[in-house]
């Protein structure tokens, strides 16, 4: 069969599929794969072709789905990350056999550690050369194994037969339970071995888990007696806002967010304390609550102990609410576990509390309380953070509804402290969980992809851009237009100034920089400099209507000097 017939054959194949609710065999389990994945909504898959993946790409470009092509597996993770962080969904990669997934595996790591989903396809060798050890290309003496510690479960398809099993399973995890990576890796054998008949529809897809009726009347009983209740939320309530606004105001409780969960509170909320739990202002106000509702949350160090001090305590009653029963028991014991969704125990504690009187909160707690508590912590923030603050100020100014995705880099840090993002899933950064650094740009480029009408910035450092900055010819390529907004100190200066504090002589961190103009031109960029506010509201005006990416590069020195505070 030359090509134009098998065009021909996959058409007509797909145009029998639409009218029957079976799929027409034969089929290999790798198209099978592509038209299950198309059955679950996929809209994008990430991933490199190589010689152990091609049969995964059969049917694809056939399909429904667009395939995207960064330029190593990293950014295949970060692209699919940054997918899921902004639209709750999973992001889809193709992965070959070893060296694919150990590149992909800080990715993983980092949507791991803060609870994004993710599916990651892999090949592996033959099912009759696993575990062998006889040097094959790309084996791993067991890629189950490596990768089953970075995802919520590692799977290896032995027969075909077992794949829309399997799938069922994953996207059970990303629907119903703590979403984090699932990693299905598929025998080259099994990839063209053919696939029986089998239902062109998703499996059903279990429910969320409710909290138990129990478990809501205790913390309805601390809740409606509490004077100085105070409400802590995370990346786990983001699709919940609606019900973590409703309890906050029936309580009159001061609500603080961590990173992932900024935006549940709009800006200018009277309870919006922020996202300062790591600051000694807050950590005060959150021991003075004698009733603490944590939902969502980890309560783990990259929200709470920034400084590494060991400060942050919760003296008060502690009621949790988690979808993860073992994370509920993590960090901080509860008196009262509630193990179900954020969005179904929210709202039935409000209603519970509608049906019966609730004690009113002190007189000096709720607004008037946390406004103490920000306008201390403004005053004690330095000039360096400030004057971030109007670099990030200057982004919402001239781009109102903009999703930011950060690295690791000194403006995100300030702004993780200060920024109140609009709306959830509007500012997310590799700063908290795993910490990686090169996480910007490609996680930018897939929220692009997610929310292709809404402006889309990369706030990032010059040395968190040279790890990934060939994904700039990923997004010329893919056509998304995101703004790469770099913040150039000229080295590793966050860990130059960690190393002064501690009297360590600086040794590795002032590193070369390239000319990033030129780069950003020679990969088909535009590219701007910007030192001060008014620059820089231009440039992103004038990027936010090109159809390319856009490089605007920030010199700190020049910032500082022009935005003392």
């Amino acid at each position: 069969m030359n090509l134009r017939e098998s065009t021909r054959h996959f058409h007509e194949r797909n145009v029998s599929m639409a009218n029957s609710d079976v799929t027409p065999s034969p089929q290999t389990c790798g198209e099978a794969l592509v038209t299950l994945l198309e059955t679950y909504g996929v809209q994008y898959v990430f991933g490199i072709p190589g010689v152990h993946t091609v049969e995964l790409y059969r049917g694809l470009a056939h399909s429904s789905i667009r395939h995207v092509t960064p330029r190593h597996e990293q950014g295949a993770g970060f692209m699919a990350d940054g997918y899921a962080r902004v639209t709750g969904k999973p992001g889809v990669c193709f992965i070959i056999t070893g060296p694919g997934m150990t590149n992909i595996a800080t990715a993983m790591a980092q949507a791991y550690a803060d609870s994004i989903p993710m599916l990651v396809i892999s090949s592996v060798n033959a099912r009759s050369q696993l575990g062998h050890g006889d040097g094959r290309l790309h084996e791993l003496p067991s890629q189950r194994e490596v990768f089953d510690g970075l995802a919520a479960f590692s799977h290896t398809v032995l027969n075909a037969a077992e794949l829309p099993h399997v799938l069922a399973r994953a996207f059970a995890v990303f629907e119903s339970a703590r979403p984090r990576p699932v990693h299905i890796e598929i025998p080259l054998d099994v990839i063209v071995s053919p696939m029986k008949a089998m239902k062109a529809s998703p499996a059903v897809r279990p429910a969320k888990p409710a909290a138990h009726p129990a478990a809501l009347a205790l913390a309805v009983d601390l809740l409606a007696d509490a004077c100085r209740p105070l409400i802590l939320a995370g990346g786990g309530a983001a699709h919940a806002a609606p019900e973590l606004r409703e309890l906050a105001d029936r309580l009159q409780a001061p609500v603080a967010l961590t990173i992932n969960a900024k935006g549940l509170l709009p800006r200018g909320a009277p309870l919006l304390i922020g996202s300062t739990q790591s600051l000694p202002p807050t950590r005060a106000m959150i021991r003075e609550a004698d009733v603490v509702l944590a939902v969502g949350t980890e309560l783990g160090e990259t929200d709470y102990d920034v400084m590494f001090d060991g400060g942050f305590a919760i003296d008060g009653q502690l009621i949790r609410i988690d979808i993860d029963a073992q994370q509920a028991m993590r960090n901080a014991r509860p008196d009262v576990a509630i193990v179900g969704d954020a969005r179904d125990a929210l709202s039935a504690l409000s209603t519970r509390l509608h049906e019966r009187p609730v004690r009113p909160a002190s007189p000096d707690w709720g607004a008037a309380r946390v406004a103490l508590a920000r306008d201390a912590v403004m005053a004690a923030c330095d000039a360096a953070a400030h004057s971030q603050q109007r670099l990030i100020d200057t982004i919402i100014g001239a781009l109102p509804d903009a999703v930011i995705a950060g690295d690791s880099t000194s403006p995100v840090y300030a702004g993780n402290f200060l920024h109140d993002a609009p709306a959830p899933r509007a500012w997310f950064n590799s700063s908290t969980g795993y910490g990686t650094l090169g996480y910007g740009l490609p996680a930018a480029i897939g929220a692009k992809l997610a929310a292709p009408d809404r402006p889309v910035v990369c706030l990032t450092g010059d040395g968190g851009l040279q790890f990934t900055l060939p994904e700039l010819a990923s997004a010329v390529e893919a056509r998304v237009p995101v703004i790469v907004l770099l913040w150039n100190n000229f080295g590793y200066g966050e860990i130059r100034k960690y190393m002064d504090q501690r009297a360590i002589t600086p040794v590795g961190v002032d590193i070369y920089t390239p000319d990033f103009m030129a780069l950003a031109r020679a990969f088909g960029c535009e590219a701007a400099r910007a030192d001060d506010p008014q620059t820089l509201d231009l440039a992103l005006r004038q990027a936010i209507a090109r159809e390319i990416p856009t490089v605007i590069e920030v010199r700190e020195a020049d910032w500082f000097a022009r935005v003392p505070s």
